[in-house]
């Protein structure tokens, strides 16, 4: 609905089911759906389950590499934890902070749609679910044409007098059955 990739689409779903966000169903009807309420899901969760608990800086130490200490840095330089790091790892912990705190309801909530919008996008995904299906059944038929098709009437004669021309040769001197 947002012009993401199909592709993109099958490696995040995969994801937000292991993490217990979404349920899948299977079958011609399948697809995914909410494993929660809405207002028990938040942002910081889908973050999570998408991307893992990883860190958005990666300090490299660059202080140990300054160049007038000649890759011999002093202690000193290089005791604590690095200023830039310090800022970047306080941003981080508010950010999610404010992530754990935002739900999926409360964006939910946000949005600002006129009147009858819901049932618009409700409309809009019964149609796209009514082509598919429509598509799926014109496969299912045409693939059983080009079976049927594929073989000609003498070929399915043949094949079925040969399965009943065909002798029988038991195993250790057996009777053969009757037909």
């Amino acid at each position: 609905m947002q012009g993401g990739s199909a592709a993109l689409v099958a490696k995040i779903f995969p994801k937000l089911e292991k993490a217990g966000l979404v349920e899948s169903a299977s079958g011609i009807s399948g697809g995914y759906r909410l494993a929660r309420s809405t207002d028990a899901i938040t942002v910081l969760d889908v973050v999570d389950a998408i991307e893992g608990d990883r860190r958005l800086f990666d300090c490299r130490e660059i202080r140990r590499g300054c160049a007038m200490f000649g890759g011999n840095p002093p202690a000193w330089s290089a005791d604590g934890v690095c200023g830039i790091h310090a800022v970047m790892l306080r941003a981080e912990n508010r950010m999610r902070a404010e992530l754990r705190r935002t739900t999926l309801a409360d964006i939910q909530g946000s949005v600002k749609a006129p009147p009858g919008f819901a049932d618009e996008v409700k409309e809009w995904f019964e149609v796209r679910a009514d082509k598919r299906e429509r598509s799926r059944l014109t496969a299912v038929r045409e693939g059983a044409r080009r079976r049927t098709v594929s073989a000609s009437p003498e070929e399915l004669s043949s094949t079925s007098s040969n399965r009943a021309a065909q002798p029988c040769s038991p195993p250790n001197g057996t009777a053969c059955p009757k037909a």
